[in-house]
């Protein structure tokens, strides 16, 4: 079974994370995207306990969220490379 890593492997980096979170779902902190991408995909997602969400619903979730951030990463990562 793989493991699961809960928090960035670069502790610094968590507020810029949260940052750009937010700045992709059009919200004010990375916390209020999480419901954002939830409402998108129709995952009745609440405040504090979400344990009778299946693993699919959980997924679409995260899927959403990392998918994002993980294309900006990449757009920008290649803006930067095309000023060198």
């Amino acid at each position: 079974m793989a493991r699961r890593r809960r928090r960035p492997l670069v502790p610094e980096a968590r507020s810029g994370l949260d940052e750009l979170k937010s700045k992709l779902m059009g919200t004010q902190t990375g916390e209020e995207a999480k419901f954002e991408a939830a409402k998108e995909v129709g995952v009745p997602l609440q405040k504090g306990y979400n344990g009778r969400l299946t693993s699919v619903e959980a997924g679409q979730v995260g899927g959403r969220l990392g998918g994002s951030m993980v294309k900006e990463l990449v757009r920008l990562a290649q803006e930067e490379l095309k000023k060198k």
